[in-house]
């Protein structure tokens, strides 16, 4: 899941009339790092400005950059157990000591330390999930090669301050072991307002919260043609993302009959702001198409001067109108809009830029794989275009269908009369390619497809990282969950 983040840094700001007389801005920001509240308070009533909005995120090819972001899981090394927001070995003592390495800006929230900032942003940021998944927000890169070398240098300051606390990090898909009650609660005033709405909207929105953690993707578009077409293209075939990154086969400490049982959550947490966006298959779909479907999604919160204001369950556009019962008589802001787009979890997010939602945590290769894959996708017009073609004749009643079957039969499952396998060893030739012709090498002279290798090997063994796992468990583990920590640890 990935809630509003808490850095992010702005460049030109645009001032405008709409129809109504009122002003709005844009702002311009780096993908994969998230909103920061703005200075600016104008009032929005009507549609325009929140069109433009993601409008603005438009950008010329030269400047087309990649975000990553990583959850993982903190687990004690000496007895397996999640690690607790507070004490001597704890979430808060690591952020502490990671800022005082840094030198990176704390972010705090009613007196908690909940994150971290890099200096203007350009390192990116680490922030908490609901049970304490330490993620790290990452910057937006040139390169594949540069997103490999940001999550190693990543992971190899985790290892020396929070292995000298004596903690690991579990990369999985969902926690494999730890019951629900066993995760600690991190002190963040937006996820009690999530905890107390999401069991009113679906079965497993409180499990999608505290048990699950998730690699993302976040591109770029140039117009809003190529944000339709890189939209449409993601969303088809977010389901193969799905079944080559499953990675979350226990629960409780035994099979749970999925590969994704991360991705199964999706499926009942909250229809309203999840799932696999017919829409945006429409003619005529654009972002304006977009917004009129965010503003049917109920909201969670208003953030005023620091506070967070329950609204959950009501209308973004009854506040348009004035008419918000958690703050009657007032009408939004960008900022509020800017949250408000946070909130939605479909299968492909928009925002001011793409963000690719639909993969399991896992091993520190698949993190730039992922990344990896929809680069050379969609940053190369041919190879675009050829995906396009691989998924343009689907219905879109058959994508839901596979969207439901996926976690459960991953690569097996069909659509079109061909398996997921199949389809995922035409698509990343297809990728190889569109990062053949990007031509960005390391200093050994390897260009950016070594970073599809992990995923070439998947196709051809037909065998998932979850699919590992479970024969490891059958076999050499004789059914015990514990060795799984170190077969997944990062």
């Amino acid at each position: 899941m990935h809630p509003v983040m808490d850095c992010l840094p702005s460049t030109a700001v645009v001032f405008r009339q709409n129809r109504n007389g009122l002003r709005w801005c844009r702002r311009h920001h780096a993908r994969g790092t998230g909103l920061v509240e703005h200075d600016i308070r104008e009032e929005i009533t009507g549609i325009e400005p929140l069109v433009a909005f993601i409008a603005a995120g438009e950008k010329p090819r030269a400047q087309w950059r990649v975000g990553t972001e990583h959850e993982k899981f903190p687990f004690l090394a000496d007895t397996h157990a999640p690690v607790p927001y507070d004490g001597e070995r704890s979430i808060r003592a690591l952020l502490e000591a990671l800022r005082q390495r840094l030198g990176w800006e704390p972010l705090v929230e009613d007196g908690h330390l909940i994150g971290l900032r890099g200096a203007n942003c350009g390192k990116g940021c680490i922030t908490l999930e609901p049970a304490g998944q330490f993620e790290l927000s990452g910057a937006p890169l040139a390169t594949i090669h540069e997103t490999a070398a940001e999550m190693e240098e990543h992971m190899a300051l985790l290892h020396e301050v929070a292995g000298a606390m004596g903690i690991g990090f579990l990369g999985m898909g969902a926690a494999p072991e730890w019951t629900f009650d066993a995760m600690p609660l991190m002190p963040k005033p937006r996820y009690g307002i999530m905890r107390a709405y999401m069991p009113k909207k679906g079965r497993l929105g409180l499990e999608m919260m505290h048990r699950t953690a998730t690699v993302q993707s976040n591109l770029d578009f140039g117009s809003e043609a190529d944000m339709v077409q890189k939209m449409r293209v993601s969303l088809a075939l977010q389901p193969l993302i799905t079944a080559l990154f499953a990675n979350s086969p226990f629960t409780d400490g035994k099979p749970n009959g999925y590969l994704s049982w991360r991705s199964a959550i999706w499926l009942d947490t909250d229809a309203d702001r999840t799932g696999m966006l017919p829409f945006v298959f429409d003619e005529g779909f654009g972002y304006e198409a977009y917004v009129q479907y965010a503003l049917d999604v109920p909201m969670y919160f208003v953030k005023r001067e620091g506070r967070y204001i329950d609204a959950s369950g009501q209308s973004f556009r009854d506040f348009m109108e004035g008419r918000l019962p958690a703050l009657p008589g007032e009408h939004p802001t960008i900022d509020d809009w800017a949250d408000h787009l946070t909130t939605l979890f479909p299968e492909v997010r928009l925002k001011r830029f793409i963000e690719m939602r639909g993969a399991d945590m896992g091993s520190a290769r698949m993190v730039p794989a992922l990344s990896a894959f929809w680069v050379g996708l969609l940053y190369d017009t041919t190879a675009l275009d050829a995906a396009w073609d691989v998924v343009k004749h689907w219905p879109v009643q058959e994508m839901q269908r596979l969207r439901a079957e996926v976690p459960k039969l991953g690569l097996r499952a069909e659509i079109a009369g061909r398996s997921l396998r199949d389809v995922g060893r035409e698509v990343l030739s297809i990728a190889d390619t569109g990062l053949a012709r990007r031509n960005n090498v390391n200093a050994r002279g390897q260009d950016e497809r070594l970073h599809l290798q992990v995923l070439h090997e998947i196709i051809e063994t037909g065998r998932t990282q979850a699919e590992e796992l479970l024969a490891r468990y059958h076999d050499d583990w004789h059914g015990d969950i514990r060795p799984v920590y170190a077969a997944c640890a990062l």
